[in-house]
């Protein structure tokens, strides 16, 4: 039997920090981004099933978004500055993401990387859920920064609200999240709990 290396290379996810170039009052690393965008998709496609008449995959958009930075493990967490910075920069990033996930994929045994590469490669209907629970995880992230009396996140907080603006308007289940789970963030669990 081959000795794969998927997994062990996969929760290396917990080693890489997010938000280098900031002032942090608590450290995020890849893992737990990961797993609140997956709770997140999931919720917004709820949403839009229940509210609006899709037809969402709400499991499969919180699979893929356990791993939609899994590449990060080999190419890092480049800040969102340089990664759209220009146009060409973006695109040798994407090509080096896309690098990463099939470098990924070969630590797989054969007969399960048709699987995987179903999950690690973009889906093209639920992108836009799974980029709309990116960017709620960075408010979310900024929210709670200034919560704690950080400043630093001031001018992320104002562009990633701005730019889930601009996307709640193809998908209002952004609004709804919003307006019903986004105010609690920041509260104390005593806060929290009283109803």
């Amino acid at each position: 039997m081959t000795d794969h290396h998927f997994f062990a290379i996969v929760s290396r996810m917990k080693y890489i920090e997010r938000w280098a170039l900031m002032r942090s009052t608590r450290r995020e690393n890849l893992s737990e981004h990961s797993l609140e965008v997956a709770m997140i998709a999931h919720a917004l496609c709820i949403l839009g099933n229940t509210r609006y008449g899709r037809s969402l995959p709400a499991d499969r958009a919180a699979v893929i978004s356990l791993y939609h930075d899994a590449g990060e493990i080999i190419t890092g967490d480049l800040p969102t500055p340089v990664k759209y910075f220009n146009e060409e920069i973006r695109d040798a990033y994407r090509q080096v993401e896309g690098n990463a996930v099939e470098q990924l994929l070969a630590q797989l045994p054969q007969d399960m990387r048709s699987a995987y590469a179903d999950v690690l490669r973009e889906d093209e209907e639920l992108r836009p859920y799974i980029k709309a629970a990116d960017k709620l995880s960075a408010l979310i992230k900024c929210i709670e920064e200034e919560s704690a009396g950080n400043t630093e996140f001031r001018t992320a907080l104002l562009s990633t609200r701005q730019s889930l603006e601009t996307m709640a308007e193809t998908l209002p289940e952004i609004n709804d999240f919003m307006k019903e789970f986004l105010p609690a963030y920041g509260r104390t669990l005593d806060e929290l709990l009283q109803k």
